[in-house]
């Protein structure tokens, strides 16, 4: 029998991009290069006055005499990055993974507000999501070692849900247990006016956070609280404990590189890695 050929990596079925499209890769996403990194450095600056604009719309004062200006600077950044995003579109050789990343998905965040605000008044405050833009500032100014331990923090964090998950619902259990407690042996003339009015009671109380808005009034329901409190402190170093035994379990050395992938414009991979670890294309030298 003859062996049937094995299939190609998927990294080279993408489209070669023209002279043009490659050359505005380099700038786009090529902040080794000075053209790329003059550009990140300008859409930088660009997001930070952006989110200016979008704070001082926000403040009466300025509000009322900078209407005008404050409305068409919104509309000028606007404009700029929604044709940043067409670009970074552009020049990839296959637009949809680019739009389906990380940051691609942040970019198009940073805008779509601006358009809602057309239909839904208020949605367009919501541009100071532009702030998550600035974690390219890491790649730009060659920090990797922050992407390093950024890396190690969502890997901790992503082995710790099933325990933080056991945790959470032991919790839920507690506070409704003595939620409904204190609202049999408080009652309404306390302000416990319901059980889902004392969960919420004992929720603020065993977090330690203590609003209160409610207290108990009678020396059984006081000594119910005590002993919320107490559990409270205990409860609160669980979470901190479990996420700690994950980052000692999950650091490891890791080094990574700022060149970007010109097929789905990922970044941060491995100094050694020849290939991109999101789409498979072969990274640039």
């Amino acid at each position: 029998m003859t062996a049937k050929p094995k299939r190609q990596l998927r990294y080279n079925q993408g489209t070669t991009l023209s002279a043009w499209r490659e050359a505005l890769n380099q700038i786009v996403f090529g902040s080794e290069t000075a053209a790329g990194r003059r550009f990140d450095i300008t859409v930088i600056v660009a997001i930070l006055l952006s989110i200016l604009v979008v704070m001082l719309d926000s403040v009466a004062d300025f509000q009322q005499r900078y209407a005008t200006t404050l409305f068409w600077a919104e509309w000028l950044f606007t404009g700029l990055f929604t044709l940043e995003y067409v670009l970074r579109l552009i020049c990839v050789r296959r637009p949809w993974l680019y739009a389906r990343s990380f940051f691609g998905i942040v970019d198009l965040l940073s805008i779509l507000p601006a358009y809602l605000g057309l239909l839904l008044p208020g949605a367009e405050y919501m541009l100071t999501l532009r702030i998550l833009r600035l974690l390219r500032i890491f790649r730009v100014l060659k920090l990797s070692e922050y992407l390093e331990e950024a890396d190690i923090l969502v890997v901790a964090l992503v082995n710790s849900v099933r325990k933080i998950t056991v945790f959470l619902y032991a919790v839920l259990t507690l506070v409704v247990v003595f939620g409904t407690l204190m609202y049999v042996v408080e009652g309404p003339a306390a302000g416990f006016t319901s059980i889902p009015k004392a969960v919420y009671w004992a929720i603020v109380t065993i977090t330690t956070v203590g609003y209160g808005d409610i207290a108990p009034k009678t020396p059984i329901g006081q000594m119910i609280a005590s002993t919320i409190m107490i559990m409270g402190y205990g409860i609160i170093a669980v979470p901190t404990g479990i996420y700690s035994a994950e980052l000692l379990n999950t650091r490891k050395n890791q080094n990574l590189d700022n060149r970007a992938c010109p097929d789905c414009g990922a970044a941060s991979h491995d100094f050694d890695a020849a290939h991109c670890k999101y789409c498979g294309h072969r990274l640039d030298a």
